[in-house]
């Protein structure tokens, strides 16, 4: 163990409730930081969702038949032979995860499953065959989608494209929002953890100040005086942020029985936002004894 790590450990001995005060607070600024944390990945989950919802359908036009008993099983075979082919043609897109085939039959369960109270509006053969496109994740913004839509509606069986536009188009708005809002936020938490462990820092310069005087007249340098006070800010950004952790699992624990379920972070983030509450006390009492340790 260095002597600055043991000096570090010796703050806590020699003042511990306001050792006790400082990882308290910093363990509450932390908190709220994390609660937003929790909010922030649950809207993003909640987005990722409705992403994954966004879809292209391109209707086959009328004179492109489908004419045997295996084509309403959805056999790819029994789609005449450029169908067939363009269809390996999209699913080769770079942007498309997936293109399925859907025949009339297909399409007309699929009304009457989701439109039940409608069922008996649905004839047989009202419906028309399409083909339906999902979009890899970094594929679904409003270029991408629109680019994609274009060139499947270039085939000349295409009758018509559809992707809800108007919807995809709210979604991308709502996230870019939700990412600026997001970091916005988070960064101002953080500014304002970082104070919050600046000033508990700072009191614990000036509480040993006597004892910083003694060590510059015997020849400690800044560097050497300011160690102790950097692994000291670290490791009450730790504990606080240990404990902020721990807040907000109960948090998220008590909403989730009372309110509703929440996502929660997984291992990696909550180790790393255990590192982010060292990193902040460490960030923090540099700023602080820098800019008191003058004045000592």
């Amino acid at each position: 163990m260095t002597l600055a790590t043991r000096e570090a450990l010796l703050a806590f001995r020699r003042a511990p409730m306001l050792s006790a005060l400082s990882v308290t607070t910093i363990a509450f600024s932390l908190f709220a930081f994390g609660l937003f944390g929790l909010v922030a990945l649950n809207i993003r989950e909640a987005l990722s969702k409705l992403e994954d919802r966004v879809e292209i359908r391109a209707f086959v036009g009328d004179g492109t038949a489908i004419e045997s008993s295996a084509a309403a099983l959805g056999d790819i075979q029994a789609f005449p032979e450029v169908a067939t082919a363009a269809l390996g043609d999209i699913q080769a897109f770079p942007e498309v995860a997936t293109a399925a085939l859907v025949t009339p039959t297909q399409a007309l369960e699929r009304a009457r499953s989701e439109l039940g109270e409608f069922s008996d509006v649905f004839d047989a053969g009202i419906l028309p065959a399409s083909i339906d496109v999902r979009l890899k994740p970094g594929f679904r913004d409003p270029a991408s989608v629109r680019a994609v839509a274009a060139r499947i509606r270039s085939y000349e069986f295409i009758e018509d494209v559809r992707f809800g536009e108007e919807w995809v188009e709210k979604l991308y708005q709502i996230r870019n929002v939700a990412t600026i809002a997001g970091t916005v936020l988070g960064l101002t938490f953080a500014l304002v953890a970082v104070i919050i462990i600046g000033s508990t820092i700072r009191m614990a310069v000036l509480a040993r100040a006597r004892e910083i005087s003694i060590m510059r007249l015997v020849g400690a340098t800044d560097s050497f005086v300011r160690r102790p006070f950097l692994i000291e800010g670290a490791l009450k950004g730790a504990m606080g942020g240990t404990v902020a952790l721990f807040l907000t699992w109960a948090t998220n624990e008590i909403i989730g029985r009372v309110v509703f379920s929440a996502e929660f972070f997984d291992v990696r983030l909550s180790v790393a936002g255990i590192f982010a509450g060292a990193l902040i006390g460490l960030v923090g009492s540099a700023v602080s004894v820098g800019r008191h340790l003058k004045s000592v």
